[in-house]
């Protein structure tokens, strides 16, 4: 299959999965100013795309095919 059309299948697949995210970290410090002082937490969420996930997973992948495909056919050619 022609390069150009596996990472384009690559990109569609990604766009296929839809919208969600995955949930990374969830941190909780004590909030600014005044608030903080009077025991008030805030809480920040890390989270990915889930596409993104998919996308990179699948291109790194494709990049590691690629990798051992030259690196049999430089062993063949020896």
């Amino acid at each position: 299959m022609d390069d150009l059309k596996v990472v384009g299948a690559i990109t569609s697949a990604a766009a296929a999965t839809g919208t969600g995210s995955v949930t990374i970290a969830t941190v909780t410090s004590s909030a600014p100013g005044i608030i903080g002082v009077l025991g008030f937490t805030t809480t920040t969420t890390v989270a990915l795309p889930v596409a993104g996930i998919v996308a990179v997973a699948g291109l790194v992948g494709f990049g590691i095919y690629k990798g051992v495909e030259f690196a049999c056919k430089q062993s063949e050619s020896q």
